[in-house]
């Protein structure tokens, strides 16, 4: 008997995935000016900005973008809004130092979709539990350093944009990353779909990566 080497395609290879939402192109040029700025005082990887919606999950890439499309094709999916409340820190180095988002900003009379219902709804597309409860936030910094550094890296964030906190933005695109929370480098990590909300019905698009 002769064993022959088992070759699992890319498509059906379990990965770690995630869901974010990104904001239009202005506000991102205008957090990724202060993201230059902490990572050239206090180090760290370069990352896209983003709200994360569905957090670090592990499945195969076709079924993650099936799953995304199954979210946004579903109905109460929409643009909704996102308001930065403040400056913050964490404790692990992918939440170091962070903007956090209002859970349930003010909304237009039609506008009833909030950021925590848009990750509940697609928390249950992916059916993600979550191991604690969701705080909605845009990290500007990550990185393993002691609180006394954190703490000069969120007054540094402070003084680079003074009117962040407050500022609001719709989201209008999700994106489903591939991201192997391991890899500290994040060289891995690679936009995988794309999701647009602003039409009169999502549809899920595949990059070309």
């Amino acid at each position: 008997l002769i064993l022959l080497p088992f070759s699992i395609s890319p498509a059906m290879a379990e990965a770690v995935y995630s869901v974010w939402a990104i904001p239009p192109e202005g506000v991102t040029q205008r957090l990724k000016k202060m993201m230059s700025g902490l990572r050239s005082e206090f180090g760290g990887p370069e990352f896209e900005p983003h709200i994360t919606v569905v957090g670090a999950t592990r499945l195969t890439r076709e079924d993650a973008i099936r799953k995304l499309r199954s979210a946004c094709a579903a109905g109460g999916l929409r643009t909704y809004t996102a308001r930065i409340s403040a400056v913050s820190r964490g404790g692990f180095f992918y939440q170091c130092v962070y903007l956090l988002v209002e859970p349930t900003p003010e909304v237009r009379p039609q506008e009833a979709l909030t950021v925590m219902a848009a990750s509940a709804h697609c928390c249950d597309h992916f059916e993600y539990e979550k191991a604690t409860p969701y705080m909605p936030h845009l990290s500007l910094l990550y990185g393993d350093l002691s609180d006394d550094v954190k703490e000069r890296a969120v007054e540094r964030a402070k003084e680079l944009d003074e009117n962040v906190c407050g500022l609001s933005f719709p989201v209008t695109m999700l994106a489903l990353y591939k991201t192997d929370t391991e890899d500290k480098t994040l060289k891995s990590w690679e936009k995988v779909a794309v999701c647009d909300l602003s039409g009169d019905g999502a549809g899920c698009q595949l990059c070309e990566c």
